[in-house]
């Protein structure tokens, strides 16, 4: 990354991180995209199952990876203050802690996993297909962790490239494994949704060595010496990223848990309504990485200008970032309306699934355009360090507000599963609009502060 003068310049410095991070979340999201496509191929017990399944990890997944990603903000200031030196032990301290946060979550899983699954009261089938999935997919919960950290130091050195790269490596990688292990071809075993988990955990595996394998070798990680010295843990360090990932990582886990425990409240409604919600969540959820890449590359832009001192570029930054999602929101929001059916068609091949997904999918409209305020409006808070306050938002926004709106209007009104969908979109627009105020406040504070650089 360098200093820029002029908004061409940053568009142009912004697109060329961004775009690399875009490709990448997509192919992120497609590995989900496909277990859970080719799951429902297979048959509408496994779609299901894996629905669970994906409902009860994602969350665990996506919050702990925030916690990780702490380390984003923490490299990119490092770079713009001129402290490369210390960029090694700082990831070198993220490894350990990713190394400690997975076998936190398979001691847990191994005494939750079945209590959980037998209060969730599912059909018999559902709820075999559901735990051996997370069984499979908990092999790969140790790689998936170190990559996290690994991807987070090369995208805040600007290296967005890289992750792509790797990323759409994994992608055919899963594909393939998925194809052969769900149906079973060329004399691999008939596993149907179970075989997604196992094709995810072995594709964590993948890109975990590759990413080793390019930080260790390639320019200008190797200059910065990543993985060539041992140190031992340091609380202190711990103390540091903590500090930062823990309001990032529940924020998100705030986000992705409201939408999860939705899932888990339908499971009261039947197997069709569970997979059709799920698979409506689940294509809203790939078009959510457009607002989370642009909160990705402002994170890294804003930390880069901000630990400069150049508050001026990175409060522009800021306002680039937010529009450009705003604008691309109203893009996919038509794609929702005119393709609905195109898009339900996707998941399965039922008249009745495909019927019930469309209707899902009207109500995706609404809240993925609150999603591409608040979460670009979270990336440039964390370029400021300015996190604690998020989560708060995210958490009254989501559980305070969104999830009880959405059970009483599923449990009392005629809106039934969609009174969720309903309480979903009153709780997103509330935090896209606190969020949108607290930076306003920050921008303030920092420019109150240095009048000079402002």
């Amino acid at each position: 990354m360098i200093p820029t003068t002029s908004m061409k310049q940053k568009a142009r410095q912004f697109l060329h991180i961004l775009f690399p991070i875009l490709i990448t979340q997509i192919a992120l999201s497609a590995i989900t995209f496909f277990d859970t496509n080719m799951s429902g191929k297979f048959g509408t017990n496994d779609l299901a199952g894996v629905a669970i399944g994906t409902s009860l990890w994602i969350p665990i997944q996506t919050g702990l990876s925030g916690i990780l990603m702490g380390i984003t903000p923490l490299v990119s200031h490092l770079m713009g203050s001129k402290k490369e030196g210390d960029v090694a032990y700082q990831v070198t301290q993220g490894i350990w802690l990713s190394l400690l946060v997975s076998l936190l979550v398979l001691v847990s899983g191994t005494f939750a996993l079945s209590p959980v699954l037998q209060f969730m009261n599912l059909e018999p089938q559902v709820h075999d297909i559901a735990f051996r999935f997370l069984c499979a997919i908990s092999a790969g919960i140790i790689p998936l962790f170190g990559y996290t950290v690994v991807r987070s130091c090369i995208d805040a050195l600007g290296q967005t490239r890289v992750s792509m790269f790797i990323t759409l490596i994994a992608l055919p990688v899963n594909v393939g494994l998925n194809y052969l292990l769900i149906f079973g071809k060329f004399g691999f075993p008939r596993l149907g949704g179970v075989g997604a988990g196992v094709a995810s955990a072995i594709t964590y595996w993948v890109i975990f060595g590759i990413s080793l394998l390019f930080v260790y070798r390639s320019e200008p990680f190797r200059s910065l010496r990543l993985f060539r010295s041992f140190h031992f843990m340091s609380l202190r360090s711990f103390k540091e990223l903590l500090k930062i990932g823990l309001p990032i990582g529940f924020s998100i886990f705030f986000e992705t848990a409201v939408f999860s425990a939705v899932t888990l409240l339908m499971s009261r409604f039947d197997t069709i309504t569970i997979a059709a919600h799920q698979a409506a969540i689940n294509f809203a959820s790939t078009l959510y990485m457009i607002p989370l890449s642009i909160c990705m590359s402002l994170t890294i832009l804003v930390g880069f200008e901000n630990g400069a001192g150049r508050l001026k570029d990175a409060r522009q930054y800021g306002i680039m970032g937010i529009g450009t999602a705003a604008v691309l929101s109203l893009v996919t929001a038509l794609v929702l309306l005119f393709a609905g059916s195109h898009v339900a068609g996707l998941y399965s091949d039922e008249p009745e699934v495909i019927s019930l997904i469309r209707h899902f999918l009207i109500y995706a409209i609404f809240f993925q355009i609150s999603d591409a305020i608040a979460t670009p409006t979270q990336g440039v808070l964390r370029g400021y360090k300015d996190v604690n306050p998020a989560f708060i938002i995210c958490f009254l926004a989501y559980w305070v507000i969104g999830l009880p709106t959405g059970y009483l209007l599923a449990t009392y009104t005629s809106l039934a599963a969609y009174g969720y969908w309903v309480g979903l979109i009153a709780g997103l627009a509330i935090g896209a609009i606190l969020l949108l105020s607290r930076l306003v406040k920050v921008q303030r504070r920092y420019a109150h502060n240095k009048p000079s650089a402002a």
